[in-house]
């Protein structure tokens, strides 16, 4: 898998030359999208996935896990940098996170529309394709609700589509999951074999089938506090079950075959907050540390993950508060709990995109919904020791034994806030955007601080639409949303 890694920057620089439209286009002509092997735009995809959750090349580009981090109080700044000042006011605008938005349909969402319009015998490329973009979806609709969807990616033939509403996005992202383990399972004779271009499961079809079941797990998840979507949530799973590939079994990362210390090389999220090429450490590093809240709840449960969530300073622990305005002495980055070694292992990791962890939460969370059959207590202990082994924390179940509220399943009286809050710490600078989505959704975990410059008694709910797409689709633009107060539709 790492030689693809040679071709990649050639094409995408192909790929770019070959696209001057807007970036709700695709950058080939869909009635001949063979102009750029298949087997060299999938991996190019891939990666522009990777980026998407852990941030992009043009560093320090924040995408999807770093808002979740910094909205969620696990992330903060160091004294002697001026690093997140948008993040600690709160202020989100047109031009906040825009990227978000952007690169999600010009990077990502093109490549794989290019994959889906190819001829049967790529039927095993087009189901990825479909897949992925169900998976991009679903994040731009929690991010922004309605967006582009039905007219999007269509290049030349609508350069201003339509804005389709959010809930009914989420039910069509559904019908394409489904259609495209339909498709897995009939490809053709002759169809095209996929191998170490596939930067996620190396052409392993089944295992594609378990992380599209495990896409629609999230998506029905996120609508179990909804009133009136229990029948279609459980239709739904009913159509999991019948289908029998169950859910995932590890984190899925991507590995375009990534390398540390050359150039344009390195996993994105080591690229930005661990250590450059030349094997320094990056400003983001020294810039990021974590909060003090985080670091008192972590030690007030006996949680050993803290030192691999966070690094460990010579004279202990030590978080900073969001927002503050005059720093303490002895909070640089030589005395605070920077980014830990758990998040931070090295250049070439997989760029995880889908925990192992979350998919255990949301399976007790549909057991404790009576959607599915199973143990729930047991689906909640395995999302722990998931979120240790890839940590590297060991055995966890000394930690969920304590008999403590929200560690322990039998000492929790409210176990949906027990799921949440152990979701939010297996998560925590992995895909952290989760976490503010269920934040926004339950309210738990519980007690979360605002940053100290917020002029809001709570964290926004939402992202607002980027500036360039109000210059780019002004007339299909939906009215700004509250940020702070219109959440998504399955909000509560």
């Amino acid at each position: 898998m790492k030689n693809i890694f040679k071709y990649i920057n050639v094409l995408i620089a192909i790929l770019l030359l070959a696209s001057c439209d807007a970036y709700l286009d695709v950058n080939t002509d869909p009635n001949n999208p063979t102009s750029v092997s298949p087997d060299l735009v999938l991996p190019v995809a891939q990666k522009y996935s990777a980026e998407m959750i852990k941030g992009g090349p043009d560093a320090p580009l924040r995408l999807a896990n770093h808002v979740g981090n910094m909205m969620m109080y696990n992330w903060t700044q160091t004294n002697g940098f001026s690093w997140y000042a948008d993040e600690f006011k709160y202020l989100v605008t047109s031009s906040f996170y825009q990227r978000m938005f952007e690169q999600s349909y010009y990077d990502a969402l093109k490549q794989y529309q290019v994959l889906i319009n190819l001829d049967p015998m790529y039927d095993n490329y087009k189901a990825i394709a479909k897949i992925m973009k169900a998976y991009h979806f679903q994040l731009l609709v929690d991010f922004y609700g309605d967006i582009p969807y039905s007219e999007a990616l269509l290049r030349g033939e609508n350069p201003t589509p339509k804005y389709d509403g959010a809930q009914t996005i989420y039910e069509n992202l559904m019908l394409e999951l489904t259609e495209a383990i339909d498709v897995i399972n009939n490809v053709p004779a002759n169809a095209v074999e996929i191998g170490t271009d596939d930067a996620m499961f190396a052409g392993n079809m089944d295992e594609w089938k378990k992380f599209a079941n495990t896409v629609k797990l999230r998506i029905l998840t996120r609508q179990m506090s909804m009133s009136g979507r229990s029948t279609y949530i459980q239709t739904e799973f009913d159509v999991i079950a019948a289908e029998g590939s169950g859910f995932i079994t590890e984190d899925i990362g991507i590995n375009p075959g990534y390398v540390e210390g050359e150039e344009n090389k390195q996993n994105p999220l080591w690229n930005m907050m661990g250590s450059d090429p030349g094997g320094n450490e990056t400003m983001s590093n020294k810039a990021t540390c974590a909060t003090d809240y985080v670091i008192s709840y972590l030690q007030g449960t006996n949680d050993s993950r803290i030192d691999y969530l966070y690094e460990k300073p010579a004279d202990g622990h030590l978080g900073v508060p969001q927002g503050l305005l005059v720093y303490p002495e002895n909070t640089t980055f030589e005395y605070v709990s920077n980014i830990g070694p758990g998040i931070l292992k090295r250049g070439d990791m997989d760029a995880i995109i889908l925990t192992l962890a979350e998919c255990y939460f949301n399976q007790a969370e549909a057991v404790e919904n009576s959607y599915i059959s199973g143990d729930p207590k047991a689906l909640y202990e395995s999302g722990i020791q998931a979120s240790f082994d890839y940590l590297g924390a060991g055995d966890a179940s000394s930690y969920y034994g304590q008999a403590i509220a929200n560690v322990s399943w039998n000492a929790s009286t409210n176990k949906l806030e027990a799921i949440i809050t152990q979701k939010w710490i297996a998560v925590n600078g992995i895909t952290a955007e989760q976490s503010w989505f269920d934040y926004n959704r339950t309210g738990y975990p519980l007690g979360l601080p605002v940053s100290l410059q917020a002029s809001t008694p709570d964290r926004p709910v939402r992202l607002a639409y980027p500036s360039s797409e109000i210059s780019a689709n002004g007339g299909n633009v939906p009215a700004q949303p509250d940020v702070f107060t219109t959440k998504i539709f399955w909000g509560n």
